[in-house]
C-alpha cells in the first residue's frame, strides 16, 4: 500500500491558467516549445517517430512539457500533433512491452533513462487526454522494465534519476492495484543512486572542474524529491531528505535566486559561476511534487523563487531561445576564449541566448517549466480544494456530487492583491485552503491579519457566489550574500539593476542544425554602467501595468530606484570580476533603476551592500 499524499493534483481539464499566465503559456507555444516539431530535426526526425535522428530523451523531454501546455491552452492543433507523436510511439511498442526506439541487440546498452522519462510522458497524455490505450501500455512498458533490469541492472543516468520511475509507478498502481509495481519501485530503490548517503555525509562543498554524476545540477535537483517519494513506500518523515539536501545546496553552492548553481557541475556561490536552465525546470518539478506529498507551503516558497525568477530570466522574451547557463551578475554574453571560459565544465557559448547553446537537453526540457506550475496552481485536499500557488486561474472540483469553481483574478507576483471567486452549484460543505506566500510582510484574508508561509483554512457551508479577497504586503530588503555582497528583493521577486541590451544575432549552420530568426544565437552586450554598491536602504517603487509580455525588459511591471555608489569593478574576457577591486566609491551616489530579476537578460544582482564613504 501505498501512503496517501497531503494534496492531489487535479487532472489538467479541471485548470484553466488566466491573466498573465495564460499569455506566458500562449507565448511559449507561439516559441520554441510549441514549434520543435516542425523544424529541430531531433524532434521532427527523431527514431521514437520513424526517423534517423535521437532516439533517447529528446522527444520524450519535449512531450512532457508539450502536452499539458496544449491541453492548458486547449489548442486544438496542439493536441493533434501530440497525439501524432503519441500514436506513432504506441504503434511502435514491440510485442513484449519494450517501447523504446533500440533494436534488441542494443538493449543492454540502451540507457534506460529514457524509458523513465517516457513513462512520465504516457502518465502526462493520459491525464490530459483520456486516451484509454495508456494503462495498458504503460503496464507492458514497466513490466518489460522490471524484466530487464533482472539482468541489465541501472547504469548511468537511469541509475542516477532512477526515482523519477516512481510516479508513473505510484500513478499506474493507484489505477491497478497491481502488487508487482511496489516490487519494481524496490528494485530500482536498490539499483538506484544512495542520495541519503551523499548528503548525509556531504563532500562536495569545494567545487571542482570535473564532471560527476553525483555533482551534475540536473541530477541534484531532480534528487530532492526522492526520500518523499519513497516515503510513501518506506514511511518516514517525507520532508527529512529534502530539507537537508537543499540546506546543503544553499550552503555551499546557493545563489540569489533561489537556486544552486551547476555548470554543469555544483560550482560554488559566485555571481559570475552559471547554473542550467535544466536543472531550474527540474528543481520546480521537484518542488511541486514536495508540495503534493507533504503539503508543507515552504515549497511553494521554493518554488515561486524559481518560477518568477530563474525561469523566465535565463528564456528570451519570446521564448525562442534560451542559455544554458545563467550568472546572477551578467553583464555581457559573448563567446569566451579558450583558457578564460568560467564555466567549469561547460563552453564557452553555455550563456549565450539561441537554439541550443552548449548542449540539446534544455532546448527540449525548458518546456515543462510553466505548464507544469500551471498545474500546480490549485491542488485537492482531504477536506476540499487549495490554492497552492497563487497566480491567475481558475479550478474546478465535485465534492459529493456538487461543483465548485474557484477563479483566481490577480496579477501576482508583481502586485499584491488577490480576488477569489467560489462558486458552488448547491450547498456543500468544503474547506478552502490559500497558501499565503512566506515572502509577503504581511497580509490580510477579507480585512482580517494573517500569517505568512501557511496556508489559511475556511471550512464552512458554501452556497452560490463567495468572494475572498487577500493583500499581501511586499517589503524592500537587501539579503545578504557572500563575500559582504547583497540582494533586492521585494516579496516573491528578486531585482538586478537596469541594463541596456544589445541582441547580436548570428546565423549559421553545425552538426546539420540551421540556426536561423528566429531561433538563430545570440550574444548580449550593453553599454550601460554597471560597477555599482549599495550606500542605503531607501527604495522607491513604482507599479506599472502588467504588459503582454509579462517579464519584459522595456515595460517592466514593478520598477524600484534608489541611490547607488560606483566603483571600481572590472571586466576581462566578457565577465565581470566575482567582486569590485575596492569598496570605496569613485563617485557620489547617483539614482539607479531596478527592474524584476526575469525581466533582465542583462543584469547585476549581486552588490557590495555597505560602501565606504
Amino acid at each position: 500500500m501505498l501512503r496517501p499524499v497531503a494534496m492531489e493534483f487535479l487532472p489538467p481539464r479541471d485548470i484553466k491558467p488566466l491573466g498573465w499566465l495564460r499569455r506566458q503559456l500562449e507565448i511559449q507555444a507561439n516559441g520554441l516549445s510549441g514549434n520543435l516539431d516542425k523544424m529541430w530535426p531531433d524532434v521532427r526526425d527523431s527514431r521514437w517517430v520513424g526517423g534517423d535522428r535521437e532516439g533517447w530523451e529528446r522527444v520524450p523531454y519535449w512531450l512532457d512539457g508539450f502536452i499539458p501546455l496544449a491541453y492548458l491552452l486547449d489548442d486544438k492543433d496542439m493536441q493533434s500533433r501530440a497525439a501524432k507523436y503519441m500514436d506513432a510511439i504506441l504503434n511502435r511498442q514491440e510485442p513484449d512491452g519494450w517501447i523504446c526506439p533500440c533494436p534488441p541487440e542494443h538493449r543492454g546498452g540502451y540507457d534506460m533513462w529514457a524509458l523513465i522519462l517516457m513513462a512520465k510522458v504516457m502518465m502526462v497524455y493520459a491525464e490530459c487526454s483520456g486516451d484509454e490505450r495508456i494503462v495498458p501500455a504503460l503496464t507492458a512498458a514497466l513490466r518489460n522494465f522490471s524484466n530487464h533490469i533482472n539482468s541489465c541492472t541501472l547504469f548511468n543516468w537511469g541509475a542516477a534519476r532512477w526515482f523519477e520511475a516512481l510516479i508513473p509507478i505510484f500513478w499506474l498502481y493507484e489505477k491497478t492495484g497491481e502488487d508487482w509495481l511496489l516490487d519494481l519501485a524496490h528494485k530500482l530503490r536498490v539499483q538506484g543512486f544512495d542520495y541519503q548517503t551523499l548528503f548525509e555525509h556531504y563532500r562536495d562543498m569545494v567545487p571542482q572542474r570535473r564532471w560527476t554524476y553525483l555533482t551534475h545540477v540536473v541530477n541534484l535537483s531532480m534528487c530532492l524529491k526522492s526520500g518523499a517519494l519513497i516515503s510513501r513506500m518506506y514511511g518516514g518523515d517525507p520532508n527529512r531528505f529534502a530539507k537537508l539536501a537543499i540546506e546543503t545546496l544553499d550552503k555551499y553552492h546557493g545563489m540569489a535566486c533561489g537556486q544552486f548553481t551547476g555548470d554543469e557541475c555544483v560550482s560554488g556561490d559566485s555571481p559570475v559561476q552559471g547554473t542550467e536552465l535544466c536543472g531550474v525546470v527540474e528543481a520546480m518539478y521537484s518542488y511541486e511534487q514536495l508540495l503534493s506529498i507533504t503539503g508543507d507551503p515552504y515549497w511553494g516558497d521554493r518554488l515561486e523563487k524559481l518560477a518568477f525568477n530563474a525561469l523566465p530570466a535565463t528564456i528570451s522574451e519570446d521564448m525562442w531561445t534560451h542559455q544554458y547557463d545563467q550568472m546572477t551578475n551578467q553583464v555581457q554574453c559573448s563567446r569566451l576564449p579558450d583558457g578564460h571560459v568560467i564555466f567549469r565544465t561547460n563552453s564557452g557559448e553555455s550563456h549565450l541566448f539561441g537554439l541550443e547553446p552548449n548542449y540539446g537537453c534544455c532546448t527540449a526540457n525548458f518546456n515543462q517549466g510553466w505548464p507544469k506550475f500551471a498545474l500546480s496552481a490549485f491542488m485537492r485536499t482531504p477536506g476540499g480544494l487549495a490554492s497552492v500557488i497563487p497566480v491567475p486561474s481558475e479550478a474546478r472540483i465535485e465534492i459529493g456530487g456538487t461543483e465548485v469553481k474557484c477563479r483566481l483574478d490577480t496579477e501576482y507576483p508583481f502586485k499584491g492583491l488577490l480576488v477569489y471567486t467560489i462558486d458552488a452549484e448547491k450547498p456543500v460543505e468544503l474547506e478552502f485552503s490559500i497558501r499565503i506566500p512566506g515572502s509577503a510582510a504581511a497580509a490580510y484574508v477579507d480585512g482580517e491579519q494573517v500569517k505568512c508561509g501557511e496556508f489559511y483554512r475556511i471550512k464552512r457551508t458554501w452556497s452560490g457566489r463567495s468572494k475572498i479577497e487577500v493583500k499581501l504586503v511586499f517589503e524592500c530588503s537587501l539579503v545578504a550574500r557572500p563575500r559582504g555582497m547583497a540582494c533586492l528583493w521585494r516579496g516573491p521577486l528578486l531585482y538586478s539593476l537596469e541594463l541596456n541590451e544589445e541582441w547580436r544575432p548570428f546565423e549559421y549552420i553545425r552538426g546539420g542544425v540551421e540556426r536561423k530568426f528566429p531561433y538563430c544565437d545570440y550574444e548580449l552586450y550593453t553599454d550601460s554602467d554597471w560597477a555599482f554598491g549599495f550606500p542605503s536602504g531607501e527604495f522607491e517603487v513604482h507599479e506599472n501595468e502588467v504588459s503582454d509580455i509579462p517579464f519584459s525588459h522595456s515595460k517592466p511591471p514593478v520598477v524600484i530606484e534608489t541611490y547607488m555608489y560606483p566603483l571600481d569593478w572590472k571586466m576581462e574576457y566578457g565577465i565581470c570580476a566575482v567582486e569590485p577591486n575596492s569598496r570605496k566609491p569613485t563617485g557620489p551616489a547617483v539614482k539607479k533603476r531596478f527592474i524584476p530579476y526575469g525581466c533582465a537578460r542583462l543584469r547585476m544582482t549581486e552588490m557590495p551592500e555597505k560602501c565606504e564613504e
